[in-house]
């Protein structure tokens, strides 16, 4: 029988390795300078978080991209998930390996990050799926300004005419300056110009929900988390998407010394009575099981929990985040 003790440690294990992918992903990404052509296995059978932070995790490792990784990242049928509900008034549209959310409200939608190339269409499909009328999706809120997360804004905006697309001054000036250097490239994508500006503490009123605003820089330096209401029955839940995990894009210690003040921040969030956040639905599922979660989900039977509910959880998480960051801290102050 395992012991309370050896549980934790493997859980401490396992957390640690999200960790390092999340350190590593989107840097190596955008260093792949060509889309390889889909595999005709797929690499993983379904949305194995663990299996997928392995790969990572070797990737990281050498720095060189595996083929059949490379292959995987940007196979639309592999990537494939269909659009399920981890509470009444919010749907999962993105893909295994990125997220899109869509919550729904009294007086519209508000969709959360928009994915990117050749999963736009896909997205478009998964929202179609969730029976929404594009006119009624009023904000479209982006995390920050790395491509797999607003590279969709382009294609999507012609399609949402009544949709107001949201970030922080900081994170418009990143997507702008990274889609202008792809120009040329391979991986060439495009942004759109601002349209509204956001900063910590803006609070999106919609429909009796209320979207808040939190700057939680280190990831990037205009990454913002988002705060609103999900709810699961006759129970109303505080959730965060946060906005980045990773540590892969840092310019030195000052901006790892934002990351700890961000994890922090987020962690007095969950501890705190003000915001009560009870709920992570996170911006790239691997980093906390959500598949594995929504097949829990979906099994739920009548008066179990939610197992998205999970404060303690997020505690763990931003927990190991902040461990790593000050690890990273002391690397970078010795450079």
């Amino acid at each position: 029988m395992e012991t309370r003790s050896t549980q934790m440690k493997e859980s401490t294990v396992r957390a640690r390795i999200r960790a390092m992918a999340g350190a590593t992903l989107i840097s190596c990404l955008a260093g792949m300078t060509a889309v390889p052509a889909a595999s005709a296995q797929s690499l993983f059978d379904g949305c194995p978080s663990d299996a997928i932070l392995e790969r990572f995790v070797d990737f990281g490792r050498t720095g060189k991209m595996p083929p059949d990784l490379g292959k995987w990242l940007n196979d639309a049928a592999a990537q494939k998930v269909e659009p399920w509900k981890p509470f009444d008034n919010v749907d999962y549209v993105g893909v295994c390996w990125v997220s899109a959310w869509l919550v729904q409200t009294d007086d519209g939608y508000v969709l959360i990050d928009t994915l990117y190339g050749p999963f736009i269409g896909q997205l478009i499909d998964n929202l179609k799926s969730t029976g929404v009328d594009f006119a009624d999706i009023k904000y479209v809120l982006m995390t920050h300004g790395h491509f797999d997360h607003v590279g969709g804004a382009a294609a999507l905006k012609p399609q949402l005419p009544n949709a107001r697309f949201v970030m922080t001054q900081g994170g418009w000036d990143e997507a702008i300056e990274s889609a202008e250097k792809s120009e040329g490239t391979r991986r060439d994508w495009k942004m759109i110009e601002p349209d509204v500006v956001v900063k910590g503490g803006d609070v999106i009123e919609l429909g009796g929900n209320s979207f808040k605003v939190v700057e939680t820089p280190g990831h990037t330096w205009g990454t913002a988390s988002y705060l609103f209401d999900v709810k699961d029955g006759d129970k109303t839940y505080r959730a965060i998407t946060i906005g980045g995990l990773g540590l892969n894009a840092i310019d030195g210690p000052t901006q790892v010394e934002a990351y700890i003040q961000s994890v922090d921040q987020v962690r007095a969030l969950v501890e705190s009575g003000d915001e009560k956040v009870e709920v992570h639905l996170t911006t790239h599922g691997f980093s906390n099981d959500l598949d594995e979660n929504r097949q829990k989900h979906l099994a739920r039977k009548p008066g179990e929990p939610n197992v998205f509910v999970d404060p303690q959880a997020l505690l763990n998480q931003v927990a190991t985040l902040r461990a790593g960051a000050v690890e990273r801290l002391e690397i970078e102050k010795k450079k």
